[in-house]
């Protein structure tokens, strides 16, 4: 009976630190299925979709070279300007060297490398995103971004 009661008592601990590595693991698989539905949406050439993993507010901060974005709208302008503009082309998007670092429970850093390929030329550079969680799930509210 002492043996089933210990048996009990280890089979409860390791399945708890199951579930610790299951939660620490889970804000990082969430921020990972937001990039990855961003780059197949910009692949299908849906900017709205893109822009889906973006905060939707005022507040949302885009950095690129030495320009400021400031807000979800503003910054789906600029991309239309840039990429749906007449002679302007979207390319293929591909994210790679990603590492995302938890803040805490509810905020994450990410860094990584985007690599876009289009018929003209094959532009690329670093990213660093901050992601907050929110109820409708995890978003990017600052975006800074180099070529």
């Amino acid at each position: 009976m002492r043996s089933l009661f210990w048996a009990l008592v280890c089979s409860l601990l390791l399945s708890g630190q199951g579930l610790a590595a299951d939660k620490e693991s889970a804000p990082e698989t969430a921020i990972r299925a937001v990039l990855d539905a961003q780059v197949k949406a910009w692949n299908k050439g849906d900017l709205e979709a893109f822009m889906a993993g973006y905060w939707k507010s005022d507040h949302l901060t885009f950095i690129s070279g030495s320009e400021q974005t400031q807000g979800w709208q503003a910054t789906l302008e600029r991309y239309r300007k840039r990429y749906q503009a007449k002679d302007s082309e979207m390319g293929q998007l591909r994210f790679s060297e990603l590492k995302i670092e938890s803040l805490g429970p509810d905020a994450a850093l990410v860094r990584g490398r985007f690599q876009l390929e289009r018929s003209k030329d094959k532009p690329s550079g670093r990213f660093t995103l901050i992601f907050r969680r929110f109820p409708e799930g995890w978003r990017i509210i600052h975006d800074h971004t180099s070529s």
